[in-house]
């Protein structure tokens, strides 16, 4: 008998009769789980990061099981064209990559996070070569190196010309399938399971169509590992696939769990421009062309982006978005152009082959003609709030790849990166889940809640909002630092209140305000209004569920439509709280970047379902979590090397870095209370494992001092 089934078996539990009560009370409207599966971890979602996390939990002994949304292959990871960064070629270091990324990340990185991602990526790197992936190689049969934007150096492995992504993907799904690891495909998960302790157990899930498990289940485990992707699907037009609905951020929120940097979205500068009318899902034109020398030019033919930056065409992301956005406002237009026609086609057909054929699929021969680009979505550099192995503020939680924040990209996410990331973390989460299970996890099981047959009011309770800003529009939801411990979300003993759900027919208005009003180019007014546009479409759904007891039909479309309000509500408030420019994120309204807004803002979702936005000091980024149990050296999977001397004792998140003054009294976390055991001392939002920030220029209370007094310019 497995340690899964015997954990089950052992309890009396079989399907459950409902779900755990998340912190916050809410749950998506959903018929109760029909069926269950047991397992030590179950990975949601298999881009690199899901399935790496999976392979090596699998290979440790943990019974594991994957949950995808489409197919094994579907996700974000396949589409990557350019590449995977890491120092990997002569003369390049990681601390070189680690000054580039910190360039790129303009100030909000956390830079002991990216020193684990140089250090620990060229292994991780080889590992996934020997894991069957397979790169191009130079004509000394090395690997072909090239170069993107924000890289000094050639350090992008790429494979199949511009197919990484879907190399690694086949090289991971062809493991995961020759391990015999389970698999829920064609599943998108709803919410996190809780016991008793508020310690994860599991998810639940609704599987689409007919198959060995169909409609709403749950699996079972005491380690969750979220890596379900972006959010890009919150815009009109974006390079993500459909199935990037923000499904792992609004589950996290739902939970309690903390979530940092969501205004940091990334608009990759050269997408295909197919119109002004183009919807969904664009064809993306990989940074490499560029490092392979093509221009961006207008449609005069100049180069514009020289003399804007050193490294012209191959500055960083948002460097690049702003330029071409600058330009086509100067100009009246809606593109710019993308010149490699000195390429040639052999050269063209050699190493993008993929964006070859997409252009010429829509009308366009890059090899004879510049192609028309404009930025699209493409990035979220912020996510679910992690420490170093990828444990969030709910235990048992971890997230990693793009669903999650770790403090790497911090206000823009370097090229390349990316997919390293997740290739690192994964396996981090994969040496603490092993650790853990080492120490003796104890049995974790759901609490059993009924489940209402129709919907009760999510917000009945619930205080009027406050807002303490006058940026914040009266009924937007949003709070800043109010005061007092959250009033519980329903009497003692009653249900817990489903989330209401909005009818598929509203995805297309949240796109459309997103694009609008909080896009490349965002303002006070464009983000006010934004903010109250989706406030509107939350209160008309709360409003049928308050007056006629009815919701939105449950299923996969309203649960998505669902959650992309609930991600777009949470980076509007973030961005409309920023009043600077860094990064990614551009306001007009303030367009330098400002040494006092070296935050992070942190957003949870509170009791009354009102955001409350916290700010934490760029160099306290990581939240302070309890150790986890550390019995010895983690197992090594499958001859995984260890890692390196120089982390294997790395300081833990929360430690001081070397000059800067020790925790005084008030940021004793030696006896925190836990979040049932808050007294309202610390405004709501303050991370539950962290103190609230003491440090000098903090912000305190519900006033608006933590807003920044002086506008000081700052490089980025």
């Amino acid at each position: 008998m497995t340690r899964a089934a015997h954990r089950d078996s052992g309890t009396g539990h079989g399907a459950p009769t409902g779900t755990g009560g998340p912190a916050t009370g809410a749950a998506l409207h959903a018929p109760a789980p029909g069926w269950s599966l047991a397992a030590d971890v179950v990975v949601v979602g298999s881009g690199v990061a899901g399935l790496t996390a999976a392979l090596r939990c699998a290979a440790a002994g943990l019974e594991t099981v994957v949950v995808t949304k489409a197919r094994l292959d579907a996700g974000s990871t396949r589409w990557a064209q350019g590449g995977i960064a890491a120092a990997l070629g002569d003369g390049d270091t990681p601390q070189q990559h680690l000054d580039d990324t910190l360039v790129a990340g303009a100030g909000l990185c956390d830079e002991d996070a990216v020193r684990l991602l140089v250090t620990e990526g060229p292994d991780a790197v080889r590992r996934l070569i020997d894991t069957g992936a397979h790169f191009d190689e130079s004509a000394d049969g090395g690997l072909a190196l090239t170069r993107e934007g924000g890289h000094h150096r050639r350090r992008i492995a790429h494979a199949g010309g511009d197919a990484t992504g879907a190399e690694i993907s086949r090289a991971l799904v062809d493991a995961v399938r020759a391990r015999g690891i389970p698999t829920v495909e064609n599943a998108l998960v709803l919410d996190l399971l809780t016991d008793a302790e508020g310690h994860a157990a599991g998810v639940t899930l609704h599987v689409m169509g007919e198959g060995q498990h169909d409609g709403v289940g749950a699996v079972h485990a005491p380690s969750v590992v979220l890596a379900t992707g972006g959010m890009g699907q919150v815009y009109s037009a974006t390079t993500n696939p459909a199935v990037s609905t923000g499904d792992g951020v609004a589950l996290a929120l739902r939970a309690g769990a903390e979530v940092s940097d969501l205004e940091f979205v990334q608009f990759h500068p050269t997408v295909l421009f197919l119109g002004p009318d183009a919807e969904g899902q664009q064809p993306l034109v990989s940074e490499a062309v560029r490092g392979e020398g093509a221009h961006l030019v207008d449609a005069d033919g100049v180069r514009f982006m020289v003399g804007q930056h050193e490294l012209a065409e191959l500055a960083p992301r948002d460097i690049v978005a702003k330029g071409i956005t600058r330009r086509m406002r100067e100009q009246g237009t809606e593109h710019m152009y993308l010149d490699a026609r000195h390429f040639g086609a052999d050269m063209w057909e050699r190493r993008f082959p993929t964006i070859l054929a997409a252009c010429r699929a829509h009308g366009m021969d890059p090899v004879t003609e510049p192609v028309p680009v404009a930025p699209a979505a493409h990035y979220a550099s912020g996510g679910v709030r992690t420490d170093a192995d990828g444990r969030t503020t709910v235990p048992g939680l971890y997230a990693c790849g793009e669903v999650a924040c770790t403090g790497v990209h911090g206000a823009n996410r370097l090229a390349s990166n990316s997919l390293l990331e997740g290739l690192v973390y994964a396996e981090r989460i994969a040496a603490d889940i092993v650790r853990a299970d080492a120490a003796g996890h104890p049995a974790r099981v759901p609490v059993a809640t009924a489940r209402p047959d129709a919907p009760t009011d999510p917000d009945r309770s619930a205080p009027t909002d406050v807002p303490t800003r006058p940026d914040e529009p009266a009924g937007s939801g949003v709070r800043t630092h109010t005061g007092g411990p959250a009033r519980p979300d329903v009497p003692a003993g009653s249900d817990v209140p489903a989330y209401p759900l909005l009818g598929a027919d509203a995805r297309f208005r949240i796109q459309r305000i997103m694009t609008d009003g909080a896009g490349v180019l965002r303002s006070a007014k464009s983000l006010a209004r934004a903010a109250a546009q989706l406030q509107e479409l939350h209160d008309a759904a709360r409003g049928d569920l308050v007056e006629h007891g009815k919701t939105a039909e449950p299923g996969v479309d309203t649960w998505e439509t669902t959650n992309l309000l609930c991600v777009a509500r949470v980076l509007v408030a973030a961005a409309l709280r920023r009043e600077e420019t860094r990064g990614c994120h551009w306001r007009e309204d303030h367009a330098d970047a400002v040494d006092d807004w070296r935050r992070h803002i942190v957003v949870r979702l509170a009791a009354d379902r009102a955001l409350t936005l916290t700010t934490t000091r760029a160099e306290n980024f990581p939240p302070t979590l309890e150790p986890a149990p550390a019995p010895g050296p983690a197992p090594v999977p499958d001859g995984t090397p260890p890692r390196p001397d120089a982390y294997a004792g790395a300081a833990p998140a929360g430690t001081p870095r070397a000059g800067t003054a020790p925790a005084g009294p008030a940021d004793d976390t030696s006896a925190r209370p836990t979040p049932a055991e808050s007294t309202g001392n610390t405004p709501p939002g303050t991370p539950p494992h962290a103190p609230a920030d003491t440090s000098p220029g903090a912000p305190h209370g519900p006033s608006t001092a933590d807003r920044p007094t002086a506008a000081r310019p700052q490089e980025h």
